[in-house]
């Protein structure tokens, strides 16, 4: 019998980066588990074992541990090519003393599994294949070319054929199975934390606008004082002064007062990021999300109303970050895929807010709608791609930053294909709908009563 197990098992990126430390304490591990078990079989077994081989093909790990020990720092990380040749070495070494013990008679056969596995995880699609095929290669000539295991007393320990042709098919499905499902699951944690990345910057991005807005906001504001005193006592010297070089000097005043009141107008909009502007109304937030989308060729139709039985009145919400460029989002795919119209449609009511963004061009395609909201989405192993389009690569990584952003603030979004609004065939059939719907307390703000001080801005915090 042999215990064995592969010196590789830290997982890089997916492209093949291991940390070479790691792989010298597995192959540590490695080497007394195939230790301990040669050494149980051969003396409390007592079976006959090619002990000086055994050791041998144990000894070669454990040279090329102490040679990657001390030859290359402990903290490298090694590349794709190195990653399979470790690979490599392990599922030989490995053969080499299932050889030595019985072939696939030795139950420990079923960690051959492990090299394939964990090449799934770590290397790319070719060399997955390769060293599938050669651990299928090497389980089949174990099949038949084996040193029997034999007791004591001379007897050879071997199953019946039919188990170990079982066996044979059984390790040759588990290393398909688990190639497979590793590579795919490795696959989609890494599109996963690609895509989280990616959802991060957007926030964080979205983020700095609105500090950057803040702080133009917070300067126009302060500066606004001392610039209108300047100009009022400039304009005031102007009248009373009779020289024409002073004149002239308290004119230049004045005009210098009123640029930098255009310069810091012409920055940002002031109170962006005011307190009294944290929360804003509702119809406001919308329409400052879908700003940047308003002069692109389509038309933007907007409809702002209460659902049945709730207040008129525009209710005003928290102006997130996350609201604004989720929404945004939203309304940029609209855009991009309309073919004149985007509706945007806003409800409200005491216990919820609903958004929708509908457009009129050919909507989600029907075999990818389960899966919209999910990042790097592909349709036979493509990305998918819009004819009308062709410089456009679909990724779904848009609406996966949207949803993502708006479940955040609380929401739930859905995504469908519309039908016929209208009997009327005149009328614009809805293509792509993508709904949001916040519960009330997520978003909008509490009302006690009368409205209160704000107090004085505070300084943003960098």
């Amino acid at each position: 019998m042999v215990d064995t197990s592969l010196g590789l098992a830290a997982v890089g990126t997916r492209g093949g980066v291991v940390r070479l430390r790691t792989l010298i304490i597995l192959r540590w591990l490695a080497v007394f588990g195939q230790i301990f078990a040669i050494g149980v079989a051969s003396f409390f077994l007592e079976l006959k074992i090619e002990l000086g081989l055994c050791f041998l093909a144990i000894g070669a790990s454990v040279i090329t541990n102490l040679v990657a020990h001390f030859v290359y720092p402990e903290n490298r990380r090694m590349p794709e090519r190195e990653v399979l040749i470790t690979l490599l070495f392990d599922i030989s070494q490995l053969a080499f003393l299932l050889y030595l013990t019985g072939g696939l008679n030795n139950p420990f056969a079923l960690l051959m599994l492990a090299p394939v596995t964990v090449s799934a995880m770590t290397l790319r699609a070719g060399p997955t294949f390769f060293l599938g095929g050669l651990a299928v290669v090497l389980v089949t000539l174990l099949a038949y070319y084996y040193v029997p295991l034999r007791s004591d007393l001379g007897f050879v320990l071997r199953m019946p054929q039919l188990f170990v042709a079982g066996f044979w098919v059984a390790m040759v499905i588990g290393i398909v199975f688990l190639g497979i499902y590793a590579a795919r699951v490795t696959a989609e944690t890494t599109s996963m934390s690609k895509a989280l990345l990616a959802t991060q910057m957007a926030l964080s991005r979205e983020q700095k606008l609105t500090d950057l807005g803040g702080v133009i906001a917070a300067a126009a504001h302060e500066l606004g004082t001392p610039l209108a005193t300047i100009k009022l006592v400039s304009a005031e010297l102007l009248d009373e002064l009779e020289d024409p070089d002073l004149r002239e000097d308290a004119a230049l005043i004045r005009d210098q007062a009123d640029r930098c009141r255009d310069i810091l107008h012409s920055m940002g909009r002031a109170g962006k990021d005011d307190r009294h502007l944290h929360t804003a109304p509702l119809s406001s937030v919308i329409k400052d999300a879908a700003e940047p989308h308003t002069n692109r060729g389509k038309t933007l139709n907007f409809k702002f109303g209460p659902r049945q039985g709730a207040a008129d009145r525009t209710p005003n919400i928290y102006r997130r970050p996350e609201i604004i460029h989720g929404v945004r989002n939203l309304i940029q795919n609209a855009v991009d895929f309309a073919t004149a119209q985007v509706w945007v449609e806003v409800k409200w009511s005491d216990r919820e807010v609903i958004v929708r963004v509908l457009d009129d061009g050919p909507g989600y395609p029907n075999d990818l709608l389960g899966r919209i909201g999910d990042p790097f989405i592909k349709r036979g192993g493509k990305r998918e791609k819009d004819a009308s389009r062709p410089e456009y690569e679909g990724m779904g990584l848009g609406l996966f930053i949207a949803k993502t952003l708006l479940e955040r603030s609380g929401a739930r979004v859905n995504f469908a294909n519309g039908s016929d609004r209208h009997n009327d065939p005149g009328r614009p059939r809805y293509g792509a709908i993508a709904e949001v719907i916040w519960p009330t307390e997520a978003i909008v703000e509490a009302s006690d009563g009368p409205s209160k001080p704000l107090g004085e801005n505070k300084p943003i915090e960098i």
